[in-house]
């Protein structure tokens, strides 16, 4: 999730483009870089690092214009580096490329490029789009970008300046990446977030999907991909600075929550071919035949990062036929684990910094096991001191109760199961192609959870008052019935419990009466009659159900007292849905409490220390 920004006016551009860019560097902070036009001449400058570094380069040397784009990068196509920071230029040099999201088609069009002579500085899918620009532009920059989009496959977010339009920024969008344009007196500014424009304007128009702007110091045209004109006024932004870094929503937590689907694409995206079949990490650092090798697996966690171990153990036995062990990291370096060069450590955590998950992983290589770290934060601690690293790409998560991280999270754990049953050669290919198909539907039936935020904020109307609840799953949803339980806890500070439900008649069940809403999870598939005969000893003892079940299940609307209704979709699959449902229960169940769900009590967003 990288950040763009860009001007064009009578003013110096870096005076709105730096500042700018440190209010986005929560959207990637592995590169920055910056390109402006002064006269006829285009100006690039690049750092690997932190927005510090840019500003640092440019100390003593600033580079004038009164037009320019800027980036702060997340890196999905090749490892941060100068060469692959953006901007990105064709090969004149005469424009300069800034993008956001990712071009599916970009190696067919860099080898066709090639072919025609084009030779390429980076490893980058962004500086195809750069040499599309240069392929077309006969007839002006604004008919070679709209030419060059029809070739483009993918989601993504552009902006463009070359040295041959001195007086022109322009910007296109398809997909989910955003751009918001900004109105001044005799200057215009685009962001890919509202913070970025705020100080300098409030006047907003937000690019929608298949829209390109012509942006110029005094005006701006919208355009279909097309070529068709559009005609649309621009609002006023009311508020204030910490809530346009929420874009809107009234809290990070349900922003976040919003983002999953496009975090979860993200992660999945490059990875998964879906004729193959064939599962592309190539950060995993491991071959094939090392992979082939092992003898176990053992995850090591903390919180929700050890939820996604727990179906992580469901999903690498079953496509794999490894034996898997989920550690708590906390405890694992406690039990003196039995390990050696064919065990695989996995080590999750979001930020890579959790200090008894690193300590986990050292322990674990140094009694001879392989490491792989799954991980959000480039060049962490955790994915520095792996032997690889499976990124997630969910973008910073600022709510403290982790949302669309545990959802990608559980995206990478699939892969790797797949990845590990194919160096095994013990998944069937059909079954691999038939998950890396759901894996790329995901992202669509993860929007259709969403829409049902206001059922579940009626459902969590209902209960807000109630000092317990219970949590029941079996199979791969009873690490969901955990994580449920914890986001409820995290958040709203009612005592909640996650149990396996063929535990329930084990204890829990003296638990349950008219005040103890139990929350079953009941989607269909391998444990579903189980499940079933669960939801009816509960309401046998007069408890109340809230099901979250495969929408039309019928069956169960019937026996539980309310439905959070899931899309259908593959068993494997299904937990990120139920994940969505539970932490939007959570969240309104918090918010309804008066609760800081983006800042819980006593809670960090890393912990660092043991």
């Amino acid at each position: 999730m990288c950040g763009i920004v860009g001007y064009v006016g009578h003013g110096d551009a870096v005076s709105f483009i730096l500042p700018g860019l440190r209010r986005l560097e929560y959207r990637g902070y592995d590169s920055a870089g910056i390109a402006t036009v002064s006269g006829m001449s285009l100006d690039v400058r690049k750092a690997t690092g932190k927005i510090a570094d840019l500003e640092a380069l440019l100390a003593s040397d600033r580079p004038p214009g009164t037009l320019g784009v800027g980036h702060t990068r997340w890196a999905t196509h090749g490892r941060p580096s100068d060469a692959n920071a953006h901007p990105h230029l064709d090969c004149q040099g005469q424009l300069a490329i800034v993008h956001n999201g990712i071009i599916d088609n970009y190696r067919e069009l860099r080898k066709a490029l090639a072919a025609e002579g084009h030779r390429f500085r980076s490893q980058t899918d962004t500086e195809v789009i750069a040499h599309l620009i240069e392929r077309y532009q006969t007839n002006g920059l604004e008919a070679a970008v709209l030419r060059a989009a029809r070739d483009l496959r993918g989601a993504y977010a552009v902006a463009c300046v070359a040295s041959t339009a001195p007086n022109t920024l322009i910007a296109i969008r398809r997909g989910s990446s955003p751009l918001v344009i900004g109105f001044g007196r005799g200057e215009t500014f685009l962001a890919s977030d509202i913070p970025a424009l705020l100080g300098h304007t409030r006047e907003i128009l937000v690019l929608e999907e298949g829209e390109l702007a012509v942006l110029t110091p005094d005006s701006v045209t919208l355009r279909t991909l097309d070529g068709l004109p559009i005609r649309r006024q621009p609002s006023t932004v009311l508020w204030d600075g910490e809530a346009a870094e929420k874009s809107g929503y009234p809290h990070f937590m349900l922003k976040e929550i919003f983002e999953q689907p496009e975090a979860v694409r993200n992660t999945v995206r490059e990875r998964v071919d879906l004729e193959g079949p064939e599962i592309q990490i190539p950060e995993l650092g491991l071959k094939d035949r090392e992979l082939a090798g092992l003898n176990r697996l053992c995850f090591v966690a903390c919180g929700s990062s050890w939820h996604a171990a727990l179906v992580g153990k469901y999903l690498v036995e079953a496509f794999a036929r490894l034996p898997v062990e989920v550690d708590i990291a906390s405890e694992f370096r406690y039990r003196r684990p039995v390990l050696d060069s064919r065990v695989l450590t996995v080590a999750i955590s979001q930020s890579g910094e959790t200090a008894d998950t690193l300590a986990a992983l050292r322990e674990a290589r140094d009694q001879g096991s392989r490491a792989v770290a799954i991980c959000n934060v480039v060049g962490s601690s955790l994915a520095r001191e792996a032997d690889g690293v499976v990124y997630t790409r969910a973008g910073i998560e600022i709510g403290v109760a982790s949302t669309k991280a545990f959802t990608a999270q559980l995206a990478a754990v699939t892969l790797l199961g797949l990845k590990l049953g194919l160096a095994r050669s013990l998944v069937d290919p059909a079954l691999v192609r038939q998950v890396a198909k759901g894996l790329w539907e995901l992202p669509d039936l993860m929007s259709v959870v969403l829409q049902q935020r206001d059922t579940i904020r009626g459902i969590a109307e209902r209960f807000v008052e109630r000092d317990h609840f219970l949590y029941l799953g079996r199979g791969l949803h009873y690490p969901l019935a955990l994580e449920g339980a914890l986001k409820l806890k995290e958040i709203s500070y009612i005592h909640a419990e996650g149990y396996p439900a063929g535990e329930m008649k084990h204890g829990p069940i003296a638990l349950i009466d008219q005040r103890m809403p139990v929350v079953a999870i009941v989607p269909r598939g391998s444990t579903y009659e189980k499940m079933t005969s669960n939801v009816e000893e509960v309401k046998a003892r007069d408890g109340v159900v809230i099901a979250v079940a495969t929408e039309g299940d019928e069956a169960i609307a019937a026996k539980a007292d309310l439905v959070i209704p899931v899309p259908p979709s593959l068993e494997w699959l299904q937990p990120v849905l139920i994940a969505e449902a539970l932490q939007l229960l959570a969240y309104y169940v918090g918010v309804l409490r008066g609760c800081d769900v983006d800042q819980p009590r006593n809670l960090a967003k890393s912990v660092t220390v043991e």
